[in-house]
């Protein structure tokens, strides 16, 4: 991992955040005073300690004329496949009303933030190779690990399946969407890193299959303003045939058009599909409320709409039905606590619930591979837990190791019985593999390691013809992949395999 920062104080900042067992280069703009550099020098010898090999002191690439041409000759010395920045677009600290803009504690720090993005974005397009960013919300006074401290959520669901049986694995990159796609069905030949276009997108990226199969992307979009300054927007595209062009990213919009400012602070979006084939997509605003847009079956948009209720942070989860219904929540801003909103009905009136039984650590909750069941870990035990709408109080899964969130499969045939499989990041990284028969989580959970680090969320798909495949990104940025022996006993796999 590179932590690239404009100084050694904001790069200490972030090795602090570094997991157990990461390798730490750091990459400065300036050098910094003698009292940053020293800060820096204590957070790598914790790092250190915790586990973190450190091989040699931090670079300094110096600052230069033609904006960040020092830092892209640094980065074609180190050559990264992972790197960490700062919050590019950080949380007010104020709002300055007579002036009309927000206040930020160290602006700076997100300019420098930019300023590294863009250099390594260049570097990825000059050398071919996908380069996987982290921007995190680097803060002295507060105590944030990997998931939590996370600008864009780390993406889930990132392996589907085409209909004609390839499956295809989605990641956000520093300069782009990369995606690769497997040459046959079952195959250990894939096609791939490719960049697929979309200039300017931020390095988060979600992922969901309508009820046809077709494979949408979400992402946010920085676009130049012709006044001065940058806008930020959500933007949209579809893959409606495996290995082909995505359709033309479509903007859209903001929750906060047309100010710079206030588009710019907005949350990573998240979408579900409703039973009619109805695509909303959810936003945190400026305000920290929460925003929507409802896609109709048709193709047609609505407005933004806004949600009245509890002000809530950057961790939105949809989850859809049995009854086809998309459910939203989120965890408070001000709070530990999770907030649902649901409907009375198709097309009804939106309804808060503060009553959600859980607390979850930050940065896990995601959707269960049951309809309407929600994946997080518990803020107290670290342990998995799943709970649905109308559970009195949700279920522990066991495995407290490990950090991050989980994904799952449902319909895993092991042996005429059908078991939902859970997937998720173990001890120092390690996938690992969870199942339950479906609809009893309260009968346990079989955990079993899979055998592969990484520092992403494991990913799985169950195909039509009932093979489970599990999907990694390895510490050396390379996708990994290892399908299950037996389409019908059992839940051993073979070998893992680098694509």
């Amino acid at each position: 991992m590179t932590v690239v920062a404009g100084g050694p104080g904001d790069a200490a900042l972030l090795v602090a955040t570094e997991d157990h067992g990461t390798e730490i280069r750091v990459l400065c703009v300036g050098e910094g005073s003698k009292d940053e550099r020293a800060a820096l020098e204590r957070a790598l010898a914790e790092a250190s300690r915790r586990g973190c090999p450190v091989p040699g002191g931090p670079t300094f690439a110096g600052r230069d004329p033609d904006g960040h041409g020092a830092l892209l000759r640094a980065l074609r010395e180190l050559r990264p496949g992972w790197v960490r920045l700062a919050d590019p677009d950080p949380e007010r600290v104020g709002y300055d009303e007579g002036a009309g803009v927000p206040v930020h504690e160290d602006p700076e720090r997100a300019a420098a933030a930019l300023e590294a993005l863009a250099a390594v974005r260049a570097y990825q397009l000059e050398s071919g190779t996908p380069v996987f960013v982290d921007c995190r919300r680097a803060a002295a006074d507060e105590k944030l690990d990997a998931g939590s401290a996370s600008r864009y959520p780390r993406t889930k669901h990132w392996l589907t399946e085409g209909f004609d049986g390839r499956l295809t694995a989605f990641l956000p990159s520093a300069a782009g969407v990369v995606r690769w796609v497997q040459s046959e069905p079952e195959g250990a030949d894939w096609l791939g890193p490719e960049l697929l276009p979309g200039p300017r997108l931020m390095p988060g990226l979600s992922v969901v299959q309508d009820p046809h199969g077709f494979v949408h992307l979400l992402a946010l979009r920085r676009t130049v303003r012709g006044g001065g300054g940058d806008d930020v927007e959500i933007v949209h595209a579809v893959q409606y045939r495996t290995g082909q062009p995505l359709t033309p990213w479509h903007s859209l919009g903001s929750p906060n058009p047309g100010d710079r400012y206030k588009s710019r602070e907005g949350g990573f979006p998240a979408m579900a599909f409703d039973g009619a084939g109805g695509l909303l997509v959810f936003a945190r605003n400026f305000g920290h409320s929460v925003s929507y847009r409802h896609q109709s079956s048709d193709g047609a948009w609505t407005p933004w709409q806004h949600l009245s209720g509890l002000r809530v942070a950057d961790e939105l989860v949809t989850v859809t039905t049995g009854r086809g219904e998309v459910e939203l929540l989120a965890r408070a801003r001000d709070s530990d606590a999770v907030v649902r909103w649901a409907r009375s009905g198709p097309g009804g009136a939106w309804a808060e619930d503060r009553s959600v039984p859980f607390t979850p650590v930050r940065g896990t909750m995601s959707a269960g591979p049951e309809p309407g069941t929600v994946l997080f870990r518990d803020l107290l035990t670290n342990e998995p837990g799943i709970w649905w709408p109308g559970a009195a109080a949700p279920l522990p899964l066991g495995g407290a190791e490990g950090s991050g969130p989980l994904t799952g499969v449902r319909g895993v045939d092991v042996d005429g019985w059908a078991y939902a499989l859970l997937v998720r990041s173990g001890l120092g990284g390690e996938s690992t593999v969870g199942a339950y028969a479906e609809g009893r989580p309260d009968a346990g959970v079989w955990w079993s390691a899979a055998g592969k680090d990484t520092p992403l969320p494991p990913a799985a798909v169950r195909s039509r013809n009932g093979m489970v495949t599990l999907a990694v990104l390895t510490a050396g940025a390379r996708l990994a992949v290892a399908h299950r022996k037996s389409r019908k006993s059992g839940l051993e796999f073979d070998s893992w395999y680098t694509v």
